[in-house]
């Protein structure tokens, strides 16, 4: 079960990482009003987003580099480790702060704003999400947490 949470948590990144430019490129205010295609868009990144969170805090309490691996080695030994303090500490920060994001971008999408002031939240909040959730992604070129770019690979 753990395996098919794994591979289905790395094909969610690929569903938000999708929508996520996708919102960056709505939202990329150029004078245009606000519609409801972008307010559609951010809120299918929100959702996605949401699964992904939901995918990553089961995998963080059953396997082996989240919990289990803070309480058998303990946190000062984890934090001393790069790869345990990664998948402890930083990966699950990093997301976190970047669902916040998320969050507050389509937040702004639906106050009583100016069109170009909404687009613009929008898009600085989903800009700086997608930096550190590029920042904070297992990719398949980090040395010691790297995770295949498909699952399966």
């Amino acid at each position: 079960m753990q395996t098919g949470m794994l591979h289905l948590h790395n094909i969610m990144r690929w569903v938000v990482l999708i929508f996520m430019v996708l919102t960056l490129v709505k939202s990329f205010n150029n004078g245009q009003s606000f519609t409801a295609g972008h307010k559609r868009s951010a809120l299918f990144l929100m959702i996605s987003m949401d699964i992904q969170l939901l995918l990553g805090l089961y995998l963080y309490f059953v396997s082996a580099w989240g919990i289990k691996n803070i309480e058998a080695q303990g946190m000062g030994a984890v934090m001393k480790d790069t790869v345990g303090r990664f998948w402890a500490v930083e990966h699950i920060t990093g997301m976190l702060i970047s669902v916040i994001l998320i969050h507050l971008g389509y937040a702004a999408t639906k106050k009583d704003i100016a069109d170009s002031a909404k687009l613009k939240k929008l898009f600085w909040f989903t800009l700086i999400a997608f930096i550190i959730i590029l920042v904070t992604i297992p990719w398949s070129f980090r040395a010691g947490v790297g995770r295949p770019l498909f699952p399966g690979m």
